[in-house]
C-alpha cells in the first residue's frame, strides 16, 4: 500500500474535523518570529513526497491542500513555511527476500529516484539536485530549493552491495537498512528479532555506507542496531524522523539512553510528528472504513479516484471522528530530546507525506509554529539554526570528509 493511503486510513487521519488545538499552535506568528524563520536554512530529514510525483495530474510546483488531496507538501507551502530543501525519500515497501523480490524493488527503487531527479529537470529554475552539505547553502542563495535524496529502507539493494554504488551517483547520501519488517540487513523495531542488530551482511553495507560517504539513517531499526551503528560507524549517524519514547511508548521511538548514545556519538535525532499518542480506532470508524471498500492506489489511480474516496473518508471523519495528536504533542517530544541532548545534535523529520501531521501543524506550511514555540522557550538564533539544518549538514560533511579521507 503506498505512503499516501497508509496516512488516509492512519491515526494521522487526513480531513478530520478540526480538533481543538493548543492556543500556540493557534497563535499567529509574530513579525519577528517569521524574520528570524526565514533567516535560517530550513531543512527537512524526511519527504516522502516523492510519492506523489507520478501521481496523474498532480504537479510540485501547483498548490494544494491536505484537506483536497492528503499531501503535505508541495512548492508554494515550502514557501509559505520557508523550507529550503530537504531529503527527499526514495521509499519502498517491504516485500520478499528473494532474487524476485529484490529485482522488482531494486527497479521499483532506481524508477522513483529517476522520478526525483526528472521532477527537478522539469522545474529547474525552482529546484536543484544537491550532493554535498555545501550544496544546501549554494542552491538556497540561488533562490532554489535543494533536493538531497535518501533511501528508506534498502531492502532494493538486494545482496548486490554495489547497487549501494549506483544508488549513490543518482544522489542518495542518507541511507537507512530496514522499515516495519526485518530484511536481510537488520532487524526492524517493529518486528520480532532474527539477527538482534545487525546482519553480517548489513554489517557490510554499514561499511560501504561509510565508505561511499552516505549517512546512516537509524529510525525504524531496532535498538540494537542503533547501538551498534553507534559503535561501529566511522561517523555520526542520524536517525532521520524518530520520536521520545519517554512522550510516547512505541517501539519507533527512541529510549533516552539511544537518544543520548546518538548525541554522544556525535550525531542527530531528527524528530517526527507520528508516534506521538494513542491513537485507537473504534469499531465503528473501523467498520465504515470496510464498507467503503479498499482504497485507491496513488500510483495507479485517476486523481478523481483518489478525490472520490477522500470525500467518503471526510464523512467516515465527521460521523466516526479520530483521535488525533497535537501540535503540543510534537513540541513535547522535540523539547524533550533537546532538553536531554542539547540543541547541537536534534533536527527535523516530520514525516511529511509519509504519515506525519497533527492537529495544528498539518502541512509544511506550518512550520515557523515550530520557531516562535522554540524562541519563546529560550532557544537562541544560533540554537535555530543548528537544529534548522547546521547539526544535520556537519553530520554529513563529517560523513564526507571521511569518505575522501577513506579513498586516499
Amino acid at each position: 500500500m503506498s505512503r499516501l493511503l497508509l496516512a488516509l486510513l492512519g491515526s494521522a487521519a487526513l480531513l478530520a474535523p478540526a480538533a481543538p488545538a493548543a492556543d500556540a499552535a493557534d497563535a499567529p506568528i509574530s513579525k519577528a518570529d517569521r524574520a528570524a524563520h526565514e533567516g535560517y536554512l530550513i531543512l527537512d530529514t524526511h519527504l516522502d513526497t516523492p510519492e506523489h510525483f507520478a501521481r496523474q495530474g498532480w504537479s510540485m510546483v501547483d498548490r494544494h491542500a491536505v484537506t483536497m488531496d492528503g499531501t503535505e507538501v508541495d512548492l508554494p507551502r515550502m514557501n509559505e513555511g520557508g523550507l529550503d530543501g530537504g531529503f527527499f525519500v526514495i521509499y519502498t515497501t517491504q516485500g520478499a527476500l528473494t532474487a524476485e523480490g529484490y529485482r522488482g524493488a531494486r527497479d521499483f527503487a532506481l524508477n522513483r529516484a529517476t522520478e526525483i531527479r526528472e521532477m527537478v529537470a522539469a522545474h529547474a529554475d525552482k529546484f536543484e539536485l544537491a550532493y554535498t552539505a555545501d550544496d544546501a547553502a549554494r542552491i538556497n542563495k540561488s533562490g532554489k530549493k535543494f533536493v538531497f535524496q535518501s533511501i528508506e529502507n534498502s531492502w532494493p539493494m538486494g545482496e548486490d552491495l554495489t547497487l549501494m554504488q549506483t544508488f549513490h551517483a543518482t544522489g542518495v547520501r542518507l541511507a537507512g537498512p530496514v522499515h516495519f519488517k526485518n530484511n536481510q540487513f537488520a532487524d526492524s523495531s517493529t518486528d520480532k528479532p532474527i539477527w538482534h542488530g545487525f546482519s553480517p551482511l548489513g554489517l557490510r553495507w554499514l561499511a560501504e555506507a561509510n565508505r561511499l560517504g552516505i549517512v546512516i539513517d537509524v529510525s525504524h531499526a531496532s535498538d540494537d542496531v542503533v547501538d551498534q551503528a553507534v559503535l561501529l560507524s566511522k561517523v555520526p549517524i542520524i536517525a532521520s524522523h524518530s520520536g521520545a519514547k519517554a512522550v510516547f511508548d512505541h517501539p519507533r521511538n527512541l529510549d533516552d539512553v539511544r537518544l543520548k548514545k546518538i548525541a554522544d556519538a556525535g550525531g542527530v535525532i531528527c524528530i517526527n510528528s507520528v508516534y506521538l499518542k494513542a491513537t485507537p480506532t473504534s469499531p465503528e470508524r473501523k467498520a465504515a472504513f470496510e464498507a467503503i471498500g479498499k482504497a485507491p492506489d496513488s500510483e495507479t489511480a485517476s486523481e478523481a479516484e483518489i478525490v472520490a474516496f477522500l470525500k467518503k473518508k471526510a464523512v467516515i471523519d465527521a460521523r466516526y471522528p479520530p483521535i488525533r495528536a497535537s501540535f503540543e504533542d510534537f513540541m513535547g517530544s522535540l523539547l524533550h530530546t533537546l532538553k536531554l541532548v542539547g540543541p547541537e545534535y536534534v533536527g527535523i523529520g516530520a514525516d511529511w507525506d509519509g504519515g506525519g501531521g497533527v492537529v495544528g501543524f498539518e502541512d509544511v506550511a506550518d512550520l515557523p509554529k515550530v520557531t516562535a514555540r522554540l524562541k519563546a522557550a529560550g532557544y537562541t538564533d544560533a540554537d535555530l539554526s543548528a537544529i534548522w539544518g547546521g547539526n544535520v549538514l556537519r553530520v554529513m560533511k563529517q560523513a564526507q570528509d571521511y569518505a575522501k579521507t577513506a579513498a586516499k
